[in-house]
């Protein structure tokens, strides 16, 4: 009873939210800040989710970017939870069919967010090159999920290149966004689902010491220790 008294009110909810969206996006649209509006307002579902968010966010990632945030991907929650870490002047980069898709794909085109014709090498690497003018001459964020894919549960999947070339073409500090793990953690009938912990990493550059590789293996790496690390502490807690 309680997960489908959770689900009809969170549907409400959730559509209430994309309507108040709506009203903003259309009112300011393609914003510097409506991504970051965006994800408090979806990450207010979490707490109807019996889900509390725990964010770390260190002063040098709070006082401004532009950054080029990296995060992990783990389900479909990830729209309600680790959203909640966007700061302002954040946009995302996404697949330019996205906006076709009623009511969330209308909010994504209008929050602003960078849409790429994947389908197209062409066209993705003027993009890059656009989304580099926009970086430097707004002072955006950019923000990815370098796996390029939901994990499911697999652990921290091998990343994709774009972030990294992309941080590597307009100089810009990358900083990570770890959550630690939620594959299987709610229960729609359960009251109290626990704690997400959301931390970012203090910024920094891709100089010349490594080459692209070798620095999307090193953020991988300390990606997947931010995960053990969160995770630990988690258990730490119910211990």
């Amino acid at each position: 009873m309680l997960a489908l008294l959770r689900v009809l009110f969170i549907f409400c909810y959730f559509l209430l939210i994309n309507l108040i969206l709506i009203i903003v996006c259309l009112a300011r649209p393609f914003h510097r800040d409506n991504v970051h509006f965006a994800g408090k307002l979806y990450s207010s579902v979490a707490f109807f989710l019996g889900l509390k968010l725990e964010l770390r966010i260190p002063p040098s990632v709070a006082q401004g970017g532009p950054f080029v945030f990296i995060a992990n991907h783990q389900n479909s929650y990830d729209l309600l939870t680790i959203c909640a870490a966007a700061q302002k002047g954040t946009v995302t980069v996404g697949k330019k069919s996205l906006k076709w898709i009623p009511v969330f794909g209308w909010v994504y085109w209008l929050s602003g967010n960078i849409m790429i014709d994947r389908k197209n090498s062409g066209k993705a690497q003027d993009t890059l090159h656009d989304t580099v003018k926009k970086i430097q001459n707004r002072k955006l964020s950019v923000w990815f999920f370098p796996e390029g894919t939901r994990s499911y549960g697999r652990g921290l999947l091998p990343f994709k290149s774009g972030a990294f070339r992309l941080a590597k073409a307009c100089n810009e500090p990358i900083v990570t966004i770890t959550a630690s793990t939620l594959h299987n953690k709610i229960k729609l009938n359960r009251w109290d689902n626990g704690t997400l912990l959301i931390e970012a990493s203090e910024p920094q550059v891709m100089d010349e010491s490594k080459g692209t590789k070798a620095w999307v293996n090193y953020f991988h790496q300390q990606m997947t220790q931010q995960i053990v690390k969160l995770d630990t502490e988690l258990a730490q807690r119910k211990s």
